[in-house]
């Protein structure tokens, strides 16, 4: 290694993210490798994440087990005042001279992890999952006799859901609105 470069490790858990308050992810066990490397106008960050996030199921709510496994750098320069350059250019004003790379690392993580939060099929909350086909029954007008425990928690389509149908006085509300 050079000797303009220090390499830093941060083990993250629970208390981490309690302390961070992100909206995304509240739960987790990563390794953080931080690499940084000077030169006579910037910092140069290399960041390596791995480990596991735990977030809420968009279908049970209940966690699911997500990895994390990324790489990111940021190059921080010293300016005025703070800003950024693009996408991956920090400036730090020279008289506050430090960064706290904590919020960083939390974004890297959030940025990390799937959009859609989903268990594996048939792993979500029986429970939860049963009640959900349960309500779908019963407003569909299905007797619910089936068995909760034989639900699946396969995803619902469009196809399956049935709208009411249109009172129509609100047919001749809209023939108001799109005359105007």
């Amino acid at each position: 290694m050079q000797a303009d470069a220090e390499t830093y490790e941060f083990l993250l858990d629970n208390l981490f993210f309690v302390n961070i308050d992100g909206p995304e992810v509240q739960k987790g066990k990563l390794k953080v490798m931080l690499n940084v490397k000077k030169s006579p106008h910037a910092f140069e960050l290399n960041f390596q994440i791995e480990g596991l996030v735990y977030v809420p199921c968009d279908r049970c709510l209940e966690d699911v087990e997500l990895p994390v496994n990324t790489s990111d750098n940021l190059v921080v320069k010293f300016g005025r005042e703070h800003g950024g350059e693009g996408d991956n250019i920090i400036i730090v004003p020279e008289k506050e001279g430090e960064i706290n790379v904590a919020w960083l690392i939390y974004e890297f993580i959030a940025l990390a992890i799937p959009m859609k939060h989903v268990h594996a099929p048939g792993k979500c909350s029986k429970a939860v999952m049963g009640k959900l086909n349960k309500h779908l029954r019963t407003s569909s007008g299905d007797d619910g006799a089936e068995d909760m425990n034989d639900m699946s928690d396969d995803v619902i389509t469009d196809s399956e859901e049935t709208e009411p149908p249109t009172d129509p006085r609100w047919n001749e509300l809209k023939k108001i609105i799109d005359n105007n």
